[in-house]
């Protein structure tokens, strides 16, 4: 289990259908954790049609600043799977960007904490969208602590994938400068587009690990549905299908970063 968080460039959104759609299909536990800066949009969105107090993040960076996070969490959760209670759940994000400021002195402790959500029989993987990394404050501290940086990317056209090339190279300077290697940023695509995925790998200079179709139905329903899903689901099915890619990834950059840890690595674990 692990702590993914996934990102996209200015002017290429989905990072929040990607994360939603690999939490309702993935097989572990999970928890979907929404840290983006700008707001979290499943309550108004996926889970529209439920009445949801406010609850979330915000109430946990509070906790944090008073060393609670382990009591408040379980109240902050909403289960996004009905049939299984507890196996798939959200952490829904703040509602309005002014409150990012108060957010962002307890990334650290945060990032900390969903990072130790995998110790135990119940443990959970991390799935936290982290929104575009052109907001003013990014999560850093999440980004750094993350097992793997998935990099969300639209093909359809030059302009969603251009930013990307500067949020990559941003990404891999980042990461690398704080001692996390350039191994630790994947991609994952979505659509079709005139360029292939080797074209945009060797742009980008970065490995893919998921590919997901242009299932414009199902995405619908997972930003701006009634939290019901219906047809053929072909986003889900892929998102499944690229599981075993990103844990095998993840599992590799463990293993690298080992060694280190006597030496005083801050990240394997």
């Amino acid at each position: 289990m692990a702590l993914i968080a996934m990102v996209s460039a200015k002017g290429s959104p989905g990072v929040t259908t990607t994360a939603l759609a690999c939490t309702l299909s993935w097989g572990g536990r999970t928890v979907l954790a929404e840290c983006d800066p700008a707001g979290g949009s499943i309550l108004s969105g996926y889970l529209s049609s439920l009445d949801i107090p406010p609850i979330g993040l915000l109430p946990l960076a509070a906790a944090a600043l008073r060393d609670q996070l382990g009591d408040v969490f379980p109240r902050q959760l909403v289960d996004l799977d009905a049939g299984h209670p507890g196996r798939r759940i959200l952490l829904p994000g703040i509602n309005d960007p002014v409150q990012a400021g108060t957010i962002r002195p307890t990334w650290e402790p945060l990032a900390a904490f969903f990072s130790d959500l995998e110790r135990g029989e119940d443990g959970y993987d991390v799935i936290a969208d982290c929104g575009r990394l052109t907001t003013s404050a990014p999560p850093w501290p999440l980004l750094f602590r993350a097992d793997l940086v998935l990099l969300v990317v639209r093909t359809a056209i030059l302009r969603t994938i251009a930013p990307a090339v500067a949020a990559a190279e941003l990404l891999r300077r980042e990461l690398t400068q704080h001692g996390q290697g350039r191994d630790g940023v994947a991609l994952a695509l979505i659509g079709d587009g005139p360029y292939g995925r080797r074209d945009i790998e060797q742009r980008l200079q970065l490995p893919t690990l998921m590919e997901l179709p242009d299932d414009r139905r199902t995405a619908e329903v997972l930003s701006d549905g009634d939290g019901r899903l219906r047809g053929s689901q072909q986003l889900l099915r892929a998102a499944a299908s690229a599981e075993p890619a990103v844990r095998e990834a993840i599992a590799r950059r463990r293993a690298h970063l080992l060694p280190t840890s006597s030496t005083g690595s801050s990240h394997a674990r």
